[in-house]
């Protein structure tokens, strides 16, 4: 319990920090992990099974028709190490194919979630152990230092990959290369489209992604006795063609001064919080930002409609 308090105390702190720090600079924005907490990932859930929400089925489809393939590209017995894990609901496909799978590694920046996660894989797993790693992935940290030996493989599905900046993403990249050795990564990307198509997916008909970003604000008021009026913002997704990205943002509809953390942030009419950035990638591309962290994309795995890929990566030389 108290190591949980601490842990629990730590979270808390880096919201205030990241929130405080995100508000204060010019273009405001907060990290997008802190979209999840309970409600946010209710609603993200909800917004995976909305018709323009494609991704998830996307790759959930690539996964159920070569789940196979991606087993025999890690190997038997391998140690498999997923970033960001979250529900984990894709994993069991992937582990549920893989040959005698020595351990599994979920790593997450939300503790509830590992827990949750672990007590379920437990039930349909149960000669599978597991062993969570509380940590943000986007960040320098180490693995267990006692994983059994053999192949390693990381996976890191849901096109997560393109909520990080392109140094992120090379950054992560390397870290995935030193954690796994000489083993393999199996990595989830949108691919580029047109338009109509990725902004529907972030601004549905039916304002499931708006109550989740706006979800955000929330957060603020009731965890750091912010006072954002919630009918005075507005949610927003727009193209970005220098980033290749959609990004999701929310808009003050007047100027303002906020209060949060007792602090006073002022907003002007039109002002904006960018909260996600969801980048679309071509295979060239992604390819040579795989060179970068230290891999060479080695398989593709595409849906039918060639929305959504899931790359298999061998370490490079």
């Amino acid at each position: 319990m108290p190591e949980e308090t601490a842990l629990q105390s730590r979270w808390d702190e880096s919201f205030r920090a990241d929130v405080v720090a995100g508000l204060s600079r010019p273009q405001k924005s907060i990290p997008c992990h802190w979209l999840y907490d309970a409600r946010g990932s209710d609603l993200f859930e909800a917004i995976t099974r909305l018709h323009e929400y494609y991704p998830t089925r996307a790759e959930t489809e690539i996964l159920a028709r070569h789940a196979d393939q991606m087993a025999d590209f890690c190997g038997a017995r391998a140690v498999l190490v997923e970033y960001g894990a979250g529900s984990g609901i894709k994993t069991e496909i992937l582990i549920a194919a893989l040959r005698e799978p020595r351990l599994y590694v979920p790593i997450d920046i939300a503790p509830e979630a590992l827990a949750q996660l672990a007590r379920r894989l437990a039930r349909r797993f149960p000669d599978l152990e597991a062993r969570p790693v509380v940590a943000d992935f986007t960040g320098d940290f180490a693995l267990p230092p006692d994983l059994p030996p053999g192949p390693r493989a990381a996976f890191f599905p849901g096109s997560t990959i393109g909520n990080l900046n392109r140094r992120e993403a090379a950054a992560l990249l390397a870290r995935l290369r030193q954690h796994v050795g000489e083993g393999r990564a199996i990595i989830g990307i949108d691919l580029k489209k047109d338009l109509k198509t990725l902004l529907n997916a972030y601004d549905d008909c039916e304002g499931v992604t708006a109550a989740f970003n706006l979800n955000l604000l929330e957060r603020i008021n009731r965890e750091l006795e912010g006072a954002f009026p919630l009918d005075r913002f507005i949610h927003e997704a727009r193209w970005n063609e220098a980033e290749s990205a959609v990004e999701m943002h929310l808009v003050s509809l007047d100027a303002r001064i906020v209060p949060v953390g007792g602090q006073d942030f002022a907003f002007r009419a039109g002002e904006t919080i960018h909260t996600e950035s969801s980048r679309k990638y071509d295979l060239a591309a992604f390819g040579t930002l795989a060179r970068a962290g230290g891999w060479r994309v080695t398989e593709v795995w595409r849906d039918r409609a060639e929305r959504f890929a899931v790359l298999g990566l061998a370490a490079s030389a």
